[in-house]
């Protein structure tokens, strides 16, 4: 059952650089389509499926890890999915004269909006001089004396009416400040003076005052019309401006009609224009502005007013009364070519779905339809929008105000604010625009997978997953299209070129990275890095070629910025304070193997693992659950023991044993059963009494069979108990057993494989307890016989012998102390 240690090839899987047809990056050609992406032609074929879908729900959701190259193939995807596509139409927000808490829509072609916003204000612009020019002209002015003149007739002829029946009655009328009264007059026509008044006959004063009286009773039925008169007049002067107005507009609202008719509710909406311009003529040609008034007489009869109409700003279109006319260009596609792809970097609530600002006026917070400010969704609207999962979940409203446009596909701009009653101002509704979009979130896989099963209303409308993978098969094929795609990184970023040396450290790198040897991370991001700190090294060395040592360079450095722990911790157990034997045997106590993570550097620590047991009744205590010290996995992995060992020394009879295993001077979590066939074969040392080789650290997992299975981070945890030994000083005796199953994962520093190559450290795999425990106490395991049986003088025997002792000791305990009980009782 010997187990051959690994030679150099096993332990690093080099690249073959004679089957490159390259010299440097110069000679390759670069990945130009989506046919050459390197290992993900299951997410392409995702997100070209997603984004072809023109069914409702069939939104995309591209899951992966960071760097995988996520967001520039989705946007390699949608521009060639939408690069036939038409430019979608331009949008635009305008008053609803009706109401003006909700404003109005108008759809306009793509590239129309914005010559629409300029032809409306020149049209207005020109409808204040045409309007002004009418009202100024000799024939308005004419008509408007016609229509006062006929006032004064109606007034002058009344009042010469009454006069005349006054003098027949031998009065006349008086201005008076209080009004008109009547005045009996002499034969000379002239007003008869109070004291000669008063030396008439009482008889003619009496007569005089009952003709004053029913004169001034007449003079009021008369003039009781007046008001009337001056209703008509004002009629008839609004009846005129009307038609000056309707005139003067009609011919540019015609002009714009024929340009814009063909547009649904532009027609309307000119028209509805045009209506609330007559309605409101002095606001408009005054553009809002109060004009002090003067006189008494009100309205549109006094001339002066007439000025007062034809005064104002006529350019100023930002002042309140003119706003109401302008239009707000909310989405502009006139420079568009294609169907948009908006990415989004803020996906917050108000960015995605538009918001309506405000504006402070003496104190008080107002708004309108100018107001009313565009999102990503407006933007994207005909064409795609591309969000992350994480930014869209951490901002209020975002996700919930996302996935109601998409259910009711339209856009409705509604303020947070005002859902939660936190802003008491005027609030507007602008009407909802239809919503045509494809939405690709780009996330992980875990927010992917915690979505999809606590939100219900997600699956229904994110029906595509594009799912990106982080490895590819390091097959010779996949080598040179590797190398194509690190040619393209050279391009990109700008570098030196890499020669195929170069190239092929990277590629070593991308093994180790993935912890294989037969597979190429993909996660783009890492070869960036690697390749631009390679580019740095060579640069700094006048080099003007990046060359295999500057990649080393490159790796090594990254290393020392992040190793300080490491290095700390490796000082500690060369000094004594970890304790950690490189030599020597010892009963009961293994060296095992854990990775430490700070950050992305992960590095292996080796720890001193020790098992005790005494009598007991089956008990395997986990010291570092017991502490709550110990995570699930790892209490998990220590529970399989107990089923290991009852499996094989106890089916016959109970196993009376109790065993405690510890981590030594471990003060922080443990989890991951990566160490479970290490505290077994601290066990059956303790045991057995059997010593272990100390020169020897193991990982690796074990099933209740006692098969050793694949652990992570076998690099990491080799090259930690190989430092160690270093620091102590190598003896050529010294090893880490290892499962048989991850050493296709192993990818070791340079200085470990030469170690290897000297023979001076060794590796090697196992398969099975049996192997593992051979190998570090030099006894035989020894095989069981047709009675279930182990040799003695083997490590299964010995424990299956002192199993047997234990079991009957304990028997005999049992027994002592029932006959003790019994002779109480009878004492008794």
């Amino acid at each position: 059952m010997s187990v051959k240690r690994l030679e150099v090839d096993q332990v690093f899987h080099a690249c073959d650089l004679d089957k490159f047809t390259f010299n440097t990056t110069a000679d390759l050609e670069p990945i130009e389509s989506l046919s050459d992406a390197l290992g993900q032609p299951r997410a392409v074929e995702s997100l070209r499926f997603g984004s072809g879908m023109q069914h409702h729900g069939y939104n995309i959701f591209a899951l992966g890890q960071p760097g995988t190259g996520r967001h520039s193939m989705v946007e390699q995807v949608l521009k060639g999915q939408f690069k036939d596509a038409p430019s979608p139409d331009d949008w635009c927000y305008v008053n609803n004269f009706e109401d003006q808490s909700r404003p109005k829509t108008l759809r306009l072609p793509s590239g129309k909006g914005a010559g629409f916003v300029k032809d409306m204000e020149k049209m207005i612009k020109d409808a204040r001089n045409a309007l002004k020019a009418t009202f100024e002209s000799e024939e308005y002015q004419n008509r408007v004396q016609s229509v006062e003149e006929e006032l004064k007739e109606k007034q002058q002829k009344a009042f010469e009416e009454m006069n005349n029946r006054a003098r027949e009655k031998g009065l006349t009328i008086v201005r008076t400040p209080a009004g008109i009264a009547f005045a009996p007059i002499k034969d000379n026509g002239e007003v008869m003076p109070p004291d000669e008044y008063q030396q008439i006959p009482e008889d003619a004063r009496h007569r005089y005052e009952q003709e004053m009286e029913n004169l001034q009773t007449e003079s009021q039925k008369i003039f009781q019309k007046i008001p009337q008169w001056q209703k008509e007049i004002r009629e008839k002067l609004e009846k005129l401006n009307r038609e000056v107005a309707e005139y003067s507009l009609s011919e540019l609202i015609n002009g714009l009609n024929s340009q814009y008719g063909d547009i649904a509710c532009i027609s309307e909406h000119l028209e509805s224009l045009k209506k609330d311009i007559m309605e409101n003529l002095q606001t408009f040609l005054t553009g809002g502005q109060q004009q002090q008034q003067t006189g008494q007489l009100a309205g549109l009869l006094q001339q002066q007013q007439q000025q007062q109409i034809l005064s104002g700003d006529e350019t100023d279109m930002n002042r309140p009364a003119m706003r109401r006319y302008k239009v707000n260009l909310i989405v502009d596609n006139s420079k568009q070519e294609g169907a948009p792809i908006i990415f989004e970097d803020n996906p917050s609530y108000a960015n995605l779905v538009g918001k309506v600002e405000h504006m402070s006026q003496m104190g008080a917070l107002i708004t309108d339809f100018n107001l009313i400010k565009s999102g990503s969704l407006h933007r994207a609207n005909g064409g795609a929008l591309v969000i992350d999962a994480r930014k869209a979940l951490t901002h209020p409203g975002a996700w919930e105000g996302l996935k109601r446009a998409l259910k009711s596909d339209c856009i409705k701009i509604e303020s947070l604010a005002e859902m939660y009653s936190l802003l008491s101002t005027v609030m507007l509704e602008p009407q909802p625009i239809p919503l045509n979009v494809k939405v690709v979130i780009i996330g992980e896989p875990f927010i992917y997978y915690i979505i999809q099963q606590i939100d219900p209303e997600f699956s229904e409308l994110f029906k595509v997953a594009a799912d990106f993978d982080v490895q590819m098969e390091r097959s010779d094929a996949n080598q040179d299209a590797y190398a194509r795609l690190l040619g393209n990184v050279v391009a990109n970023r700008n570098l030196l070129h890499f020669d195929k040396n170069a190239i092929g450290r990277v590629i070593e790198q991308s093994s180790r990275m993935m912890e294989d040897g037969e597979r190429l991370n993909i996660k783009i991001r890492d070869i960036d890095d690697l390749m631009m700190e390679a580019d740095y090294w060579a640069r700094q060395n006048g080099g003007d070629i990046v060359k295999r040592d500057d990649v080393q360079k490159a790796i090594d450095s990254k290393i020392h910025r992040s190793d300080r722990l490491r290095q700390r911790i490796h000082e500690e157990i060369h000094r004594g304070t970890l304790h950690i034997e490189t030599e020597g045997a010892a009963v009961g106590q293994v060296n095992g193997l854990s990775v430490m993570m700070l950050g992305d550097f992960a590095f292996g620590r080796p720890s001193r693992i020790s098992g005790r047991v005494q009598i007991g009744k089956g008990q395997v205590i986990n010291i570092e659950r017991e502490a709550k010290l110990s995570g699930p996995l790892h209490s998990k992995g220590v529970l399989i023991l107990t089923g290991f060992l009852g499996a094989r020394y106890a089916r016959e009879r109970p196993l009376s044993l109790n065993a405690s295993l510890v981590f030594e001077q471990s003060y922080g979590g443990v989890d991951g059963d990566s160490a479970s066939s290490t505290e077994l074969y601290a066990l059956l040392s303790a045991i057995s009494d059997v010593p272990i080789k100390q020169q020897f650290a193991v990982t690796g997992s074990v099933d209740q069979y006692g098969r050793v299975q694949a652990i992570g981070g076998v690099n990491e945890k080799i090259e930690g108990f190989f430092d160690v030994c270093s620091k102590k000083g190598l003896s050529g005796d010294q090893g880490v057993l290892i499962p048989a199953t991850n050493i296709k994962n192993l990818m070791l520093r340079k200085d470990v494989v030469d170690a290897v190559g000297k023979n001076d450290f060794h590796i090697y795999p196992i398969e099975t307890i049996d192997q593992g425990i051979e190998l570090l106490t030099g006894m035989p395991a020894g095989e069981p016989d047709e009675q279930g049986s182990y040799p003695k003088d083997s490590v299964n025997g010995r424990v299956q012998e002192k199993l047997q002792e234990f079991a009957d000791n304990m028997r005999k305990f049992g027994k002592g102390t029932e006959n003790n009980e019994q002779g109480g009782k009878s004492e008794s």
